[in-house]
């Protein structure tokens, strides 16, 4: 008999309040494997001991070694995952989430932890979901030391399930990256996003159910179904990046980078200009992935707030030397990822007023007072 079977004839067991232990041993065994593999010689010990531990001794090499720290979840994307049943993707969004933030400083990631909070737990859902996050680690470069999966019976449903992680990564202090390397004469470079990775899935959803547009339907423009098409994990640019940083062609360059995440471009790579100066973004310079024009048409969402919400096809950028960003595009080429320069840095006197109804700027967002970012011009195809 399992924990959950069995039943005491005096009383209340653990298990027949709904938590079964015997199930996330279950979960354990499944996902061990994968969590190994993403461990390299430094982190020591094993799957389940109280604590992840990684050897850090590299860090005495450092001048001034500093400590990026990042914490983040999925959102309702998990939403959609839930309603498909498929569950081995939703662990790459999250590591991209979480490790991402780290690198836009220049940190390269070390550690990651995770935590799976759901109603009941399904030992094969739940090691879907950790296989995401190891795969994610895996192309992040970082190790998965730990986790924690908690059943909550009575105030989540059977099926409800939402995730959480945590990662460290060190940077050296002078190597820090951020607004006070940012100056005029700099230009904005775009990297490809996936799809919508992971943000905006509220109005996502919103729209999808106004516009009665099925999860399973096939769409031509995307070459295959919507649900397809929205679990498309999130690109995870933590090697990437840090290849940019360290070959010999665009080593110190970059000053800036920023995560196009919640809040959309402008907003923030606005967190990452210093007030006093102002960035020219060309929507003509690239085209939005075709899965942000069928949002727009479906749910007759202004441009406005699909690009205040939604990545538009760009998951990262970078601010850089203008003179080095060919360089720094035939770095990221090399590795598969497509980057284009997007706008450029200028002093506020040189920044072109608005000329049309979409024209607009951003100063600022999540607390940060930062310089102004202008949008302007259309993407091609777009009215």
């Amino acid at each position: 008999m399992t924990t959950s079977e069995s039943a005491s004839p005096s009383g209340l067991t653990y298990a027949a309040s709904g938590v079964d232990t015997a199930a996330g041993d279950r979960a354990v065994d499944l996902m061990k494997e994968a969590v190994a593999a993403t461990h390299g010689p430094e982190v020591m010990g094993g799957i389940g001991a109280f604590a992840g531990l990684v050897d850090v001794s590299a860090l005495k090499d450092f001048r001034r070694p500093l400590l990026a720290s990042s914490t983040d979840g999925v959102g309702t994307k998990i939403a959609i995952a839930r309603a498909l049943d498929v569950h081995d993707t939703i662990g790459q969004d999250l590591v991209g989430m979480v490790v991402d933030d780290i690198v836009v400083v220049g940190a390269r990631p070390i550690a990651m932890t995770d935590y799976i909070a759901t109603g009941k737990v399904v030992p094969e859902r739940i090691a879907d979901i950790v296989r995401g996050i190891a795969e994610g680690c895996r192309l992040a470069g970082c190790a998965l030391v730990g986790g924690e999966t908690a059943e909550h019976p009575g105030l989540m449903a059977a099926d409800d399930y939402d995730v959480a992680g945590a990662a460290v990564g060190v940077v050296e202090a002078d190597a820090l990256l951020g607004p006070e390397r940012v100056r005029a004469g700099d230009v904005v470079l775009g990297m490809d996003a996936s799809g919508l990775h992971s943000n905006g899935f509220s109005l996502v959803r919103a729209v999808l159910d106004g516009a009665g547009i099925p999860l399973e339907g096939h769409v031509e423009a995307l070459g295959r179904t919507v649900g397809e098409e929205l679990l498309e994990p999130t690109r995870i640019y933590a090697a990437d990046v840090l290849a940019l940083l360290e070959d010999a062609r665009t080593t110190g360059a970059v000053h800036a980078l920023s995560h196009v995440t919640g809040g959309g471009l402008a907003a923030n790579l606005a967190r990452v200009v210093p007030e006093g100066i102002g960035v020219r973004i060309d929507r003509a310079s690239w085209t939005p992935l075709p899965v942000f024009g069928e949002i727009a048409r479906w749910g007759a969402v202004p441009q406005l707030d699909l690009e205040g919400t939604l990545n538009m096809g760009i998951g990262m950028i970078a601010v850089l030397e203008a003179e080095r960003a060919e360089a720094a595009i035939a770095v990221l080429a090399e590795r598969g990822l497509g980057a284009r320069v997007i706008g450029e840095v200028l002093d506020p006197a040189e920044l072109p007023a608005a000329s049309s109804p979409i024209e607009h700027v951003v100063t600022g967002a999540k607390g940060v007072e930062g310089g102004e970012v202008l949008m302007a011009g259309q993407h091609p195809g777009w009215a």
